[in-house]
């Protein structure tokens, strides 16, 4: 009877591990370039905990965002969808089932938001879409300064848009991204032993404005007194305006330093929790790095995307290519990815799958489970971007839409039809457009191209005031069918 008794409870105990979930923590930079490491080749900029995480993870150097700007990026990749709308969507119409922050609450998931939101207010905060709590999130794409009191420019004007409870629980000296870290970090101690969470932490950083502590900013301001740029110029002239050519800003490094310190202090807390082992990492960006600016040419640039072209704003590599590690200790084996093409819309439905098994049906967005699994390879996807809503004046960017299809990218320019070819294989930079020499494979992309701007909707008339037949309800990714 005692050793039925021991195997019963043997067999149950097994049972209970069986079905415990991992946590998920998603880390989201804001701005960060996809070169913007020193993993992924930055001379300048010294993040040691990010590299370590990247080794120890599943690194796609084939990962995109869903759009070049903040805002359509984040609805892409909270809704799992295309963001063809380009704006915030209408996230409290969604139904629950495509709710993948709800759908993680039915699993039994504690689900936090912390740091830059940017998805609207009211029925579209963190809260009524579904997140247990929140911290600093809503309407504001951006903070004032950095600092203490934080909704202040410099000018000690006012900023347009104020971010919740930094400057009400601050004091002098405090640094955003550290006060973001430090109620990430109060959320997972004081998350129930008993559930699982998943912990969002968007920082405002590394976005204007530039500011970092000042030690930090001293310590790079004496690395840049040994780099030779050689006859690297600063800018050169692309789009409308100037691209940098250079990574040579303190304070851009300073800030960008911060940000992995800060990592690291999140790292050593599921460490010293003990749950470091059974807790799913996301590390990544919403869009390439600010590298543009428009006509005036008077913008902070404080980045380059090189050898990647162009940056924010724009959907060459350097505005839409971003850094992707995925971490799952004894669960994914780490390794480098180079030829899987995974979206920023792919995420929640990848997580979902890890960790809960389910999935949301009638979504743009796809699980990648069994690529992290090793099982599976996505090079030969298609995938599409779209931008109607070019910023000449700050970016220096034109309307513009894409298909990547394997190897090859086709670039429309929308407003003068202009195509052009890239091998991104062979030509990462998007120096050589094949758009005449390889005139069948273009034409093939452009019909791909056509295809999905008719089953979405997009109208072939630029003006973009005016809302699509689709309308702007629900998803808003104005999708014909679900």
């Amino acid at each position: 009877m005692k050793k039925i008794t021991f195997l019963l409870v043997f067999c149950l105990t097994i049972g209970v591990f069986a079905q415990d979930k991992p946590n998920i923590l998603i880390i989201h930079t804001d701005d960060l370039g996809y070169h913007d490491l020193s993993i992924t080749g930055s001379e300048l900029y010294d993040t040691p905990n990010i590299d370590a995480l990247a080794k120890e993870s599943v690194n796609f150097t084939n990962a995109y965002s869903s759009y070049p700007r903040c805002t359509p990026s984040r609805y892409g990749m909270i809704t799992g969808t295309y963001p063809v709308n380009e704006n915030k969507g209408n996230l409290g119409a969604i139904p629950e089932e495509k709710n993948f922050i709800k759908q993680f609450n039915k699993a039994g998931y504690n689900t936090y938001y912390v740091g830059k939101w940017h998805l609207g207010e009211g029925d579209s905060d963190p809260q009524p879409f579904g997140f247990t709590d929140s911290y600093a999130a809503g309407r504001a794409g951006g903070i004032g300064s950095r600092f203490f009191p934080f909704n202040y420019n410099k000018n000690g004007k006012k900023h347009k848009e104020q971010v919740a409870d930094l400057e009400r629980d601050g004091k002098e000296g405090d640094y955003a991204s550290d006060m973001l870290t430090d109620a990430t970090i109060n959320f997972i101690k004081n998350n129930p032993k008993d559930k699982p969470f998943l912990a969002v932490l968007a920082y405002y950083s590394v976005h204007t404005p530039i500011e970092a502590k000042p030690e930090d900013e001293a310590r790079n301001k004496e690395q840049l007194k040994s780099m030779d740029f050689g006859d690297t110029p600063e800018y050169i002239k692309e789009g409308e305006g100037r691209r940098k050519m250079r990574q040579d800003d303190a304070a851009y490094a300073g800030m960008v330093e911060n940000v992995d310190e800060n990592v690291g202090k999140l790292l050593q807390t599921l460490k010293d929790l003990g749950i470091d082992k059974n807790t799913i990492i996301v590390f990544s960006s919403d869009h390439g790095g600010l590298s543009n600016d428009g006509h005036k040419g008077d913008r902070h640039l404080a980045t380059t995307n090189i050898p990647l072209r162009a940056g924010k704003g724009w959907l060459y590599e350097g505005g839409i290519r971003v850094p992707l590690f995925v971490k799952w200790d004894n669960h994914l084996k780490p390794r480098v990815d180079g030829e899987s093409i995974v979206l920023g819309m792919d995420v929640f439905p990848t997580l979902l799958e890890l960790a809960a098994n389910k999935k949301v049906e009638g979504v743009d967005g796809q699980s990648y489970a069994s690529v992290l699994k090793g099982k599976d390879n996505w090079k030969d996807r298609t995938v599409f971007w779209i931008s109607k809503k070019a910023r000449p004046h700050s970016t220096g960017d034109s309307k513009m839409a894409v298909v990547r299809s394997g190897d090859y990218k086709l670039v429309q320019y929308l407003e003068t039809k202009a195509i052009e070819l890239y091998n991104l294989k062979e030509d990462i930079s998007e120096k050589n457009n094949l758009a005449e020499k390889e005139s069948a494979k273009a034409k093939q992309m452009l019909e791909l191209l056509k295809d999905w701007k008719k089953e979405y909707l997009v109208p072939e008339r630029l003006n973009v005031g005016k809302k699509n037949k689709g309308g702007n309800k629900g998803q808003g990714n104005n999708k014909k069918k679900n």
